[in-house]
């Protein structure tokens, strides 16, 4: 049973082209063509296709509004984005919106007809170039959530004196401050390291403590 294909794509050229190699491929056949997300969400649902290649910028609807109207429709049909954007906001968008797949139009014919099956038998197809993007936001995303905002000085000291077990009286004498602003100190610390209690927030101030100690200590160490 041949893969049935259509093609959301403005760029006659690019349309055509598309369309002559799926259609010349073994195991591949084109039903449909459309130049415009508006014209797609009409006649699309009508072919039911395996997988939609579409592309992004259309004039007019664009082509991730296009895939989110479709899905819901279509919900057996695997949409592969296909276009120029390589930016991560595009490509979030376009996977939010429904789509499974997501190809830059530079890729090889033989590649991309490896992703059209790809995506048919349950794959999530992406160019080397998109996938990197993914997971350095990923990663980067990771690293954003595991950090918190950094205390002031005098936060610091007081979250150090709780540390070593001072009271909040005590805190305030050695610090030479009043009982009020000792309060203070505390309820930003509290919000900065979204804690509720002191120990809790002894508890957080000395593991991030450590775990910016270790990270220094392999950088002197690489350094080396």
């Amino acid at each position: 049973m041949s893969i049935s294909v259509s093609i959301v794509e403005d760029d006659t050229k690019v349309r055509e082209s598309l369309a002559r190699l799926i259609d010349s491929s073994s195991g591949f056949r084109c039903v449909s063509q459309h130049a415009s997300a508006e014209i797609a969400l009409v006649e699309i649902p009508k072919v039911k296709p395996n997988v939609i290649l579409m592309d992004i910028n259309l004039t007019g609807l664009n082509g991730v509004e296009c895939a989110g109207r479709l899905k819901p429709l279509l919900p057996n049909t695997q949409i592969i984005m296909l276009t120029v954007y390589q930016n991560t906001e595009h490509i979030f968008k376009a996977l939010a919106a429904g789509a499974t797949g997501y190809m830059l139009k530079q890729t090889k014919p033989d590649e991309l007809l490896v992703a059209i099956r790809d995506v048919y038998e349950g794959g999530s197809p992406m160019s080397s170039h998109i996938a990197r993007k993914i997971v350095q936001s990923f990663q980067q995303r990771v690293q954003r959530e595991g950090e918190t905002p950094s205390l002031s000085p005098r936060e610091a000291q007081v979250i150090e004196l709780l540390a070593k077990g001072y009271l909040y009286k005590e805190v305030a004498e050695t610090m030479g401050v009043s009982y009020a602003t000792i309060h203070t100190h505390i309820r930003h610390i509290y919000e900065k390291l979204q804690v509720r209690s002191r120990t809790e927030a002894v508890v957080k101030h000395l593991s991030q403590a450590r775990r910016s100690s270790e990270a220094a200590s392999k950088a002197n160490l690489s350094a080396n």
